[in-house]
């Protein structure tokens, strides 16, 4: 199934945090708390890994919850073209790997822009540009009925990197691919 979408606020992160791993009394005899101090509430901070290959080409982020393939433009896409260029089927074949290995059953596929140009050429390329790549991603996973999409193009909104120089707005230039990550 695939949902394309208005323009949103933000791109939605993955949904929940886990609970904190173990309860903490405030009143146990080896915390050391000033006279009227009280502890807050425990919380889980969820780690985040990111790993770039040596030439900014390719992000994958991991938390506890969800891993992130952010994938230059240029190298799925010619410039300005929201046509799969030669490298892109192996890139994201390997993403589609992932997928299945962590038998994610939504995927968000999001597309940005630097912010050259019009806002609206920049929401039309990005959405056609996520849409290309979520094309590919559906027919290397065919048959999964389970399987959700969710395609959007967002433009120039949420940089990753400065806009005022080109190694900026190539960063900028991407698509996002988010999965849940398996808990078993």
């Amino acid at each position: 199934m695939l949902c394309c979408c208005a323009a949103a606020p933000a791109p939605p992160s993955p949904a929940g945090t886990p609970p904190p791993p173990v309860r903490v009394d405030p009143r146990a005899p080896g915390l050391r708390l000033t006279p009227g101090a009280t502890l807050a509430p425990p919380k889980v901070l969820d780690v985040k890994t990111v790993v770039e290959d040596s030439n900014g080409d390719e992000r994958r982020a991991d938390t506890s919850v969800a891993v992130t393939f952010s994938l230059q433009t240029e190298v799925v896409f010619d410039k300005d073209s929201a046509s799969l260029g030669p490298r892109a089927s192996a890139r994201i074949q390997a993403v589609a790997d992932e997928i299945t290995r962590q038998n994610a059953k939504t995927v968000r596929v999001f597309g940005f822009t630097d912010d050259l140009g019009t806002h609206e050429h920049g929401l039309e390329l990005s959405k056609r540009r996520a849409e290309a790549v979520y094309a590919l991603l559906a027919r290397d996973l065919a048959p999964d009925p389970g399987l959700t999409f969710e395609v959007r193009g967002y433009a120039e909104q949420y940089p990753v990197a400065d806009n005022a120089t080109e190694d900026g707005r190539r960063k900028n230039r991407r698509v996002e691919i988010t999965f849940p990550k398996s808990t078993g």
